[in-house]
């Protein structure tokens, strides 16, 4: 993979997010879909061509660098559309201002949340300090070298088939970086803002704010002294809640009362909500479990979740799905807006939704729930050896040498299903079990996805066919009758595994790591930024 591109230049955001269908929805603790309006990278290179080289100078530069090896057809595609004309310097030889910008982003590539190791420290401050011309070929070409190592960190993470290894296998977008950094001169930063996943810069903006507490030694190592806190209570461990509080933008103020009031009550119940823990005012097991955590906690989950934003592309469709399985949320995007949000439930540790991308093909009414072998295997032979109208009491048949349960309210896939083809055989239905929707930790299913408000998504997909009202989505969803329909067109489905995220208020969320996945990435991402890993 080529790995032309970096980001030289500040990045502003605004949160787009769109209104519900349904007035009384809130959206603000759902991962909002951002855009970056970037500043032109045109101007950020010499247009100079009187100073050149030879083409033989890459290979020998290699030969003393060797950690740039793997980047050499980078060098040799940019510098021969340039006709070896030295892009990081002036006609007199001297440095251009964004090479010592680069410099600068280039030893503090730990506010990306990746780890400080870069090749060849030492070579590369004596060279930009170094300003004499007989020093200016190894620092063009040392720049070159950082430029590509910080762009591969950076904006394009750990390799693809590593990002497999833990389980994440929503393809990466294939990109030119050369095309891309030739566009990227020009001024056009289209090509950009579709590669670079807004999230990731709020979450670099989060991490440096704990960065400056970890600096400043300011964080509150919270310890309770009872089970649970609620309005009334009084304790020295509120204290330390109310400064918790404060410090995360939960609450206006610190009055420094140890006394349990309406503001810390609100306050527990925002830090409630940016959790993921039913928000009922009271600070229990789940918000003294999460107060407790230690700083590093915190900061390694921004970073592991600031690289899985390296993988997503950021080409927003007309219509598209996200499933963030942590935070048990469907997201319902139209463009750049965010509709509306509704709680799922998700597979449970031994049967674990997978991470991957489909295309939204089928909505289908009234399903037939075709049993999986391994369904019928551990679970309904067994408890058909113990009762023998186990089919007939479940409303199931045998269909083909396989068991299918017939359409109707009691189907374990309820009224509807949402088909998008996949080599998981994964996919998103109704369900007669409405009451888990009321958890908070929703990972109940065998893999596949159960929403809650599965009309509401039909009517969502079908909305360009004038001919699926509502009531007569509703018909087709109780008729009893199995009825598939082809979308006019598919609709991508991202099914995503984010324990962090900034929400629409710009409010910091973390969620619980329900398939444990966040350490084994820290170690991933550690062990392949370092020195060791680049040759």
């Amino acid at each position: 993979m080529k790995f032309f591109v970096i980001l030289l230049l500040p990045f502003f955001f605004s949160c787009q997010n769109g209104q519900s269908n349904t007035a009384s929805k809130k959206n603000s603790d759902t991962i909002p879909i951002d855009s970056v309006p970037a500043k032109a990278l045109a101007g950020n290179f010499s247009t100079q061509t009187i100073l050149r080289f030879d083409s033989s100078d890459i290979p020998d530069f290699l030969n003393t660098y060797t950690q740039f090896k793997v980047y050499g057809d980078d060098y040799l595609k940019f510098y021969s559309a340039r006709k070896y004309a030295y892009a990081w310097h002036q006609p007199d030889g001297s440095p251009i201002e964004q090479s010592t910008i680069l410099y600068n982003f280039v030893f503090h590539i730990d506010q990306n949340g990746l780890p400080t190791d870069i090749p060849y420290p030492d070579a590369y401050t004596k060279l930009m300090e170094d300003q004499r011309r007989d020093s200016m070929l190894h620092r063009e070409l040392m720049i070159t070298g950082q430029y590509l190592v910080y762009a591969r960190k950076v904006l394009t993470g750990i390799p693809e088939e590593d990002s497999k290894a833990v389980n994440w296998y929503i393809p990466r977008k294939k990109i030119e970086y050369t095309a891309l950094l030739d566009s990227l001169l020009s001024g056009n930063t289209t090509s950009l803002n579709r590669i670079v996943f807004p999230q990731y810069f709020l979450l670099r903006d989060k991490l440096k704010e704990y960065n400056d507490i970890e600096k400043k030694n300011s964080w509150i190592a919270f310890k309770a002294d009872a089970k649970k806190y609620k309005m009334g209570d009084s304790s020295s461990a509120i204290l330390q809640i109310r400064k918790k509080l404060f410090y995360a933008g939960d609450i206006p103020g610190d009055n420094e009362s140890p006394i349990f009031d309406s503001v810390l009550y609100n306050g527990v119940t925002e830090f409630q909500r940016r959790f993921g823990i039913k928000q009922d005012g009271i600070a229990g097991p789940g918000v003294i479990r999460e107060m407790s955590a230690p700083l590093s906690k915190r900061m390694e989950q921004i970073m592991v979740n600031m690289e899985r934003c390296r993988w997503i592309p950021n080409e927003p469709a007309e219509k598209w799905l996200v499933v963030n399985i942590p935070q048990f949320q469907l997201l319902v995007h139209s463009g750049k807006s965010l509709l509306w949000t509704c709680p799922v439930v998700v597979g449970k540790e031994t049967n674990k939704t997978a991470i991957f991308k489909g295309d939204m093909k089928y909505v289908v009414f009234s399903p037939y729930w075709n049993v999986p072998k391994s369904i019928i295997n551990k679970e309904i032979l067994p408890a058909m050896k113990r009762n023998s109208d186990y089919l007939q009491k479940h409303n199931m048949e045998w269909n083909n040498g396989n068991v299918r349960q017939k359409p109707g309210r009691d189907n374990s896939l309820g009224l509807v299903k949402f088909l998008f083809p996949n080599s998981f055989d994964m996919y998103l239905h109704d369900t007669p079990s409405k009451s888990l929707f009321n958890e908070d930790r929703r990972a109940f299913s065998h893999g596949c996805i159960r929403v809650s408000e599965p009309a509401k998504l039909a009517s969502f997909l079908l909305a360009d066919d004038a001919n699926w009202t509502d009531e007569k989505i509703g018909e087709a969803m109780n008729s009893g009758k199995e009825q598939y329909v082809t979308l006019k067109k598919t609709v991508p489905v991202y099914i995503v595994y984010f324990t962090a995220f900034v929400d629409g208020r710009g409010k910091l969320n973390f969620r619980e790591d329900i398939y444990h996945r966040d350490n084994v990435l820290r170690d991933m991402i550690l062990a392949k930024n370092s020195l060791k890993s680049a040759q």
